[in-house]
C-alpha cells in the first residue's frame, strides 16, 4: 500500500509530465484550477491517471469536490485502502 507521501510523489510526476506542471508550483495545498492552471479536460484525464494508478473506479462525484492536491492523494489514499 502507498502511504500519502508516495501517491503524493506520483500525483506530482503524473502533473508535471503529462500536464507540464511546474515541480515548484505542486503542493499539497495548490489548487488544481486556480493555482495548476488544469481546467476540466485536465481533469478528466487525471481522473484516468488516478484510475490507472489504483486499478480502481473513480466515481465521478467523488473527483468532483476535489479542489487541492491534498484532495486527490486522499481520494487516491481511500481507493487503495478499499
Amino acid at each position: 500500500m502507498s502511504s500519502k507521501e508516495e501517491i503524493f510523489q506520483h500525483l506530482k510526476s503524473v502533473l508535471v509530465d503529462e500536464f507540464e506542471v511546474d515541480p515548484a508550483s505542486i503542493v499539497l495545498t495548490a489548487h488544481l484550477y486556480q493555482d495548476l492552471q488544469l481546467d476540466s479536460i485536465d481533469a478528466i484525464d487525471l481522473v484516468v491517471k488516478v484510475q490507472d494508478y489504483t486499478g480502481k473506479k473513480v466515481k465521478p462525484e467523488d473527483f468532483k469536490n476535489a479542489r487541492t492536491i491534498a484532495d486527490i492523494v486522499d481520494i487516491v489514499s481511500q481507493l487503495l485502502q478499499a
